[in-house]
Parts: structure tokens; C-alpha cells; sequence
């Protein structure tokens, strides 16, 4: 049976992060309806917590009740993290998208999702707090120990200006050469971040801007749809 895992941290703030002790009874009227009537929970069914901070562990039910489940602490268990710290800035895209893109790219291990607005960017507005919960839901299903960072949409200068002295700045492009050439060797201990443009294509002015503050990522032979463009960035980077 499949170990069911949930994050009780920060951005579990309802009733606060959950304190991961030998015993604990839990109130949270979310986890509290998700375990009893979708899980259908029974005592002695087990189920994995994690808090983001380093803390994994594996849990027994002793007791339901009315409104609280108690648990019982079995085996602390070693956190999982993405092997480099990958920052995604990517232009924003219609309808669920950006969803689909947060998710797989949670899955696949990046760290801090930056949307960004440019010039030719099919959507201006979103939902932070939509995007959280979908980076959480992906981080409990895939097995990592943290939840990636979600900013608020930013301009690509403001990204270069912020970020262009912390890490090397990666921009994905299409290249008829780029079968087995999108790899890059980076030191696993330094962030990285990579541009992913719209639909269209960056303008002539954004690409000036890119080559000039960022390295060239070679991701695919043939023309990607944006969203799919995130995912071979993604793979290119955390494949090294």
C-alpha cells in the first residue's frame, strides 16, 4: 500500500505548521476531512509528514476522533531535496498552463518558480496563492522533502538586475544542432536560473537583453510549445 505524505510546515498556516513530536494529535480541519472521509483512514493505517525543514517522518494512528486524529511516531526517515538549487522564469502562459508547468517542474526538482512578463506574455494575472498549493500538492505526491518558492510575477530586467550577480543566468533556445548538447556541467552547490520565453518568442530587444546578461541553453531540435520548453530547460539543467 502506498505511504500517503503531507507537508505540516509554513505554508500549512491554518492552524500554524504542525510540531513533528513522538505524539501528536492533529485538528487541522483540512487534513482532518482529507485522512477520515476521502483517505478513509483507520487507527494503525501509517502516513509520512515532513515539515520542509529536514524532517521526514513516519507516523501510526492510534486514535480518531470527532474532530482531531492522534499519532504515534515510528521511524524518522531521510529527506530527499533536488541535487541544485534551479530557479525558473518562465513568461507566463494562458489558462492552466502555468499550473501544468509548476507541477511537472516540482516533480522534476526546481526550487523557485519566477514568472515573468514579457513582451508578448498571454496572461498577466496570478494566483499565488493557486500556485502554492499546487507546488505543495506536487511535492507530497513526488516524494521530495521541501516545497519550491513561488514569487510574484516579475519583468525580465528586474529578473537580470536581482538575480544576475547570485547565480549564471541560462536563457532555452531551439537549435537545429541541440540533439545531446543541452546538457550543461554546473557545480551542484551554485543556484542557477533559466529564462523560458512565450509562445511567439522573445522580441529582438528581449534577446539583446538575454545574450547579453545570460548563457545559451540549447534544449531542443525542433519547435516546443512553451510549457514543454520549461520541462526540457528543467531536465537540461538538473540532468547535469
Amino acid at each position: 500500500m502506498k505511504l500517503h505524505r503531507f507537508y505540516v510546515g509554513k505554508l500549512h498556516d491554518k492552524y500554524g505548521a504542525i510540531e513533528l513530536r513522538q505524539h501528536i494529535w492533529v485538528n487541522d480541519a483540512e487534513l482532518f476531512n482529507q485522512w477520515s472521509r476521502v483517505l478513509r483512514y483507520k487507527v494503525g493505517d501509517e502516513l509520512i509528514l515532513f515539515n520542509g525543514q529536514g524532517e521526514d517522518r513516519l507516523y501510526k494512528i492510534h486514535k480518531i476522533e470527532e474532530l482531531s486524529i492522534g499519532l504515534d511516531l515510528v521511524t524518522e526517515l531521510e529527506p530527499v531535496y533536488p541535487k541544485r538549487e534551479l530557479y525558473l522564469f518562465w513568461s507566463m502562459l494562458k489558462k492552466d498552463k502555468n499550473e501544468w508547468v509548476m507541477q511537472k517542474c516540482t516533480e522534476l526538482g526546481v526550487s523557485h518558480f519566477v514568472p515573468i512578463l514579457s513582451s508578448r506574455t498571454e496572461k498577466t494575472g496570478f494566483d499565488e496563492e493557486r500556485a502554492l498549493k499546487i507546488v505543495k500538492e506536487a511535492a507530497e505526491q513526488c516524494g521530495r522533502s521541501d516545497i519550491p518558492r513561488v514569487r510574484e510575477p516579475l519583468g525580465i530586467q528586474a529578473v537580470i538586475d536581482e538575480f544576475k550577480d547570485k547565480m549564471t543566468l541560462y536563457f532555452a533556445e531551439q537549435h537545429q544542432d541541440a540533439v545531446n548538447k543541452g546538457l550543461v556541467t554546473i557545480d551542484s552547490k551554485t543556484p542557477v536560473g533559466v529564462f523560458v520565453g512565450p509562445e511567439g518568442g522573445w522580441t529582438d530587444e528581449e534577446k539583446e537583453l538575454l545574450e547579453n546578461n545570460c548563457q545559451k541553453l540549447n534544449i531542443a531540435q525542433f519547435t516546443l510549445r512553451a510549457e514543454t520548453a520549461c520541462v526540457a530547460a528543467t531536465t537540461s539543467i538538473l540532468g547535469a
